[in-house]
């Protein structure tokens, strides 16, 4: 299957009942710090609203609820690989995105047969402290023909305005929080985010 190039992420079920109905096919739920009962009660409800609109779900970290859950597709950041038991993850049949931030990062995940790369932040982010400085066009571009035919999703700091030349770079996905959660019209911001990757 093609992944939608458009690939919001939210921290609760609320953004996926308001934006799914615009359009939105590829969402990440992407939840911190909360009991195990609500993850898995969001993770339930999010994939309900995401069967309803035909759109993928990919769940943030909770691969144990993700699988209890029937979920297809989880997202683990590089600390999570040290504790996620990726052979059970297989088994259950998720599919598997990764987030990278340089090469030896890049190397440990392509070993894993990921079925997508994320690469970030591409410009500077907002949304969380990072070692990382921004990695620019050119490292996506790069990532890129090391990846291959994976699926290559460019995050952090992206925009409606910043799409086409992170596209152009050799992103085959933009992926984006702020940019619609802060915005001050996030409905009329997804509408325009539709319009640009399509």
């Amino acid at each position: 299957m093609t992944l939608d190039r458009f690939y919001p992420i939210f921290d609760h079920s609320d953004w996926l009942r308001w934006m799914l109905p615009l359009g939105v096919k590829l969402v990440q739920l992407r939840i911190k710090d909360q009991p195990d009962a609500v993850v898995r009660a969001e993770i339930a409800t999010a994939q309900a609203l995401c069967r309803d609109h035909g759109a993928v779900l990919v769940v943030n970290d909770y691969w144990q609820a993700a699988i209890d859950a029937g979920c297809d597709w989880i997202h683990l950041g590089q600390e999570d690989l040290d504790d996620a038991d990726l052979p059970a993850i297989r088994k259950a049949g998720l599919k598997l995105g990764v987030s990278t931030h340089d090469d030896d990062e890049l190397e440990r995940v392509l070993s894993m047969d990921p079925d997508y790369v994320a690469l970030g932040p591409v410009y500077p982010t907002i949304l969380k402290k990072m070692k990382w400085h921004q990695q620019g066009l050119p490292r996506v571009t790069e990532w890129k023909r090391r990846v291959g035919d994976i699926p290559l999703v460019g995050i952090g700091g992206m925009s409606v305005e910043r799409a086409p030349g992170v596209f152009q770079a050799g992103a085959d996905i933009v992926s984006v929080v702020t940019d619609i959660t802060l915005n001050a019209d996030p409905e009329g911001r997804v509408r325009q985010w539709i319009e640009v990757t399509r």
